[in-house]
């Protein structure tokens, strides 16, 4: 018997590390998710259409993460202050 494939729908999943589930963080379902926009990190940002690498992630020295584009969009906002919005921190991006 000879099979031949005429069509195939390929289906795939991809989810960022943020390193917020390990045990020994704390992390839960909440820690997934831009502390800016709260969309998931697997997701985008408002201001894109589609996830992946045109909306990437940037995580801080002070080890908060957000979506590129709303952390930008944060610091270009006189009342940030340059500062996370997490915890006021003076922002500084951290070295991956």
């Amino acid at each position: 018997m000879k099979v031949t494939v005429k069509h195939w729908h390929a289906v795939a999943q991809w989810r960022w590390d943020t390193g917020g589930t390990e045990p020994d963080r704390g992390g839960d379902d909440e820690e997934d998710v831009c502390g800016i926009c709260r969309a998931a990190y697997e997701g985008c940002c408002p201001s894109c259409k589609m996830p992946g690498d045109d909306c990437p992630l940037i995580w801080g020295q002070c080890s908060h993460v957000f979506h590129m584009h709303c952390l930008l969009k944060w610091i270009g906002t006189p009342a940030s202050k340059q500062q996370c919005p997490m915890d006021r921190r003076p922002w500084v991006t951290a070295e991956r």
